[in-house]
């Protein structure tokens, strides 16, 4: 098994008088077989962790979960290694969106060449 970081995409929308859509990408540490297993397992944890919050002082908001747009194997656990998570605010949230399933896309592109290729 192999260790990989892996950055998911997430969009969520509170109660704005601007209607500003809020995305957060979070990279998220993924034990796997090999790159394609690695991505799948990223896409599950992102669609069990969607969900509908409830706020008072924001409404209800949906936490949607888009797909995985990066992965990076671990050649070893590194002391001190970053893991972040980064939240973006966009009027325009189709492109962004559709920006994240390019990226989704040609990873998971990449991941099945991979693993065609190992067999």
């Amino acid at each position: 098994m192999e260790w990989y970081l892996a950055k998911l995409v997430y969009r969520f929308q509170p109660n704005t008088i601007n209607g500003t859509v809020h995305f957060e990408e979070q990279i998220r540490l993924v034990e796997a077989e090999d790159d394609l297993h690695a991505f799948h397992k990223a896409q599950q944890i992102g669609t069990q962790e969607e969900c509908h919050l409830e706020d008072d002082s924001t409404g209800n908001i949906h936490w949607h979960f888009i797909d995985v747009t990066e992965l990076l194997k671990l050649q070893q656990m590194m002391d001190g290694a970053e893991v972040l998570s980064q939240s973006y605010k966009t009027t325009e949230p189709e492109v962004y969106q559709k920006n994240i399933r390019l990226k989704a896309g040609y990873l998971l592109a990449n991941c099945t060449e991979q693993f065609l290729q190992s067999r």
